[in-house]
């Protein structure tokens, strides 16, 4: 017995109790107790033997513990050797907002002058509601109260790499598609803009204004008699300090040109002096324009509506007579600083009639002035355009204010009076109120009275009567 286990089977012996003396102790005494350490020594033994295995299998799993330690220190040490991940300076594509969301990619740094591919939707609702009082003789069912879409715009327009630019829209308040712009630009030679496609020919000052931005529902009785519209052609524009000059040739809106014996063309021009007076912006312009018809048995007609689209009715109309060209030109003046505007147009309309018949020329045009009764407001200019532009309310309702609040007096004439053609005068004093609540949201409130003479329209036998107009409008755009 080594001594481990003599000394565990004593001290075993001594806390049983049963260590007597050996004199006392009987023979058969000592066989049990000999057994019973016996037995003790085979448990203690197996005990021991446990105990040798659980260090065996512990000393396998501290060796196991410190090979996967090894093994993770060396994988942290060679993602620490790896490189940063680098992250682009602008996204692949920028989403921004510019009265609609706008898309556009980034620009090629190799070549930033080039520009960038961009696209963004556009479009316009316009809902008027009008109401044309006028003498009951005429008996035409197209007076009294009548409402519309006048407009419902929709399309896009953005950029192109390499300084184009394009747009693509139509008006789709009649049940129908109408295009209006459609054309590419190229921006690249500066202070120039070329343009090809259909667009407007620089007719007059007012007509090149967007007609969200117009101080009445409609424009000047002119602008419609004299046929001015969008045309298919090639322009160019150059704008620098005070000069504006645009030129171009066209031949018809896109859709008469579906027509094969449409074959007119017109050549188009525009000059603008933009110099600051006054502590303003001031505006002294001129157009002129020729329009070869290009067909010996062409007839033309000029004819307004009674200062609202909601009647089909025209007290004015000189019907459809005998034409090779027309020759019109122009004269514009405006002006805008702090709560007021002035702007006034006059159109002169030359008919070129076949031989041995006379030919008239036709006059319209208008003046105006507003003033705007909310404080810091103003009647923005478009340098590049020409024109008026976008009010843009100091105090909106999405800022907490009332927006903008602007009335307007105009009078507006339209002879259609000359060389045997009589197709009547029309002459209007009228009134308006508008309030932009947003930049993008208006409404308008106007008034006309008209005078007519030899008016196309009879009343009874009456062609001199007067005539009244209301209107209102609900607007948006994006």
């Amino acid at each position: 017995m080594n001594p481990v286990t003599r000394i565990s089977t004593i001290a075993l012996a001594c806390a049983a109790g049963w260590a007597v003396p050996a004199a006392a102790a009987t023979s058969a005494d000592v066989m049990a107790m000999q057994a019973q350490l016996q037995q003790m020594q085979a448990q203690l033994q197996t005990q021991m033997d446990t105990m040798q295995a659980m260090q065996t299998q512990i000393a396998a799993l501290q060796g196991q513990l410190a090979e996967a330690k090894a093994k993770t220190d060396a994988t942290a040490s060679a993602v620490a050797a790896m490189p940063a991940p680098t992250v682009s300076a602008k996204p692949p594509v920028a989403i921004s907002w510019d009265g609609g969301p706008k898309i556009e990619s980034p620009v090629d740094p190799k070549n930033p002058k080039a520009g960038k591919w961009s696209f963004k939707p556009r479009g316009r609702l316009q809902i008027d509601t009008a109401s044309v009082s006028a003498p009951s003789a005429i008996g035409s069912k197209s007076l009294g109260l009548a409402t519309e879409f006048r407009r419902a715009y929709f399309g896009f327009d953005g950029t192109i790499p390499g300084n184009f630019g394009y747009r693509i829209e139509a008006d789709i308040a009649n049940s129908s598609i109408d295009p209006t712009d459609i054309y590419l630009n190229y921006t690249g030679i500066k202070n120039l803009t070329l343009t090809i496609g259909q667009h407007k020919p620089f007719e007059s000052m007012e007509d090149t204004e967007s007609d969200l931005f117009t101080s009445f529902m409609e424009r000047a009785s002119f602008n419609t008699a004299f046929g001015f519209e969008r045309r298919l052609g090639l322009s160019a524009q150059y704008q620098k300090g005070m000069v504006l000059a645009q030129v171009g040739v066209f031949t018809d809106n896109v859709t008469d040109l579906n027509a094969d014996t449409d074959n007119s063309y017109s050549i188009d021009g525009r000059f603008a002096l933009q110099p600051k007076v006054m502590g303003g912006q001031a505006h002294l312009g001129g157009s002129a324009h020729y329009h070869d018809l290009n067909d010996g048995a062409a007839t033309v007609r000029y004819r307004a509506r009674p200062f609202t689209h909601t009647t089909d009715l025209r007290f004015v109309d000189t019907k459809a007579i005998s034409a090779l060209s027309e020759t019109n030109y122009g004269l514009e003046l405006g002006w805008t600083g702090g709560p007021l505007h002035f702007t006034a147009e006059s159109q002169w309309m030359k008919v070129n009639r076949p031989a041995g018949i006379a030919d008239p020329t036709f006059n319209g045009g208008y003046v105006e002035a507003g003033l705007f009764l909310t404080k810091g407001d103003t009647l923005p200019y478009k340098a590049s355009e020409g024109t008026w532009t976008r009010i843009k309310p100091k105090n909106g309702v999405d800022k907490g204010g009332l927006g903008a609040l602007q009335v307007n007096v105009r009078y507006d004439w339209l002879d259609l009076n000359d060389n045997g053609v009589i197709g009547g005068r029309q002459e209007l004093a009228g009134a308006s109120l508008l309030w932009v609540p947003t930049d993008y949201v208006r409404f308008i409130v106007d008034y006309g009275h008209l005078w007519l003479k030899d008016a196309a329209v009879a009343a009874g036998t009456d062609r001199n009567y007067n005539a009244d107009v209301i209107g209102m409008r609900a607007q948006f755009d994006f």
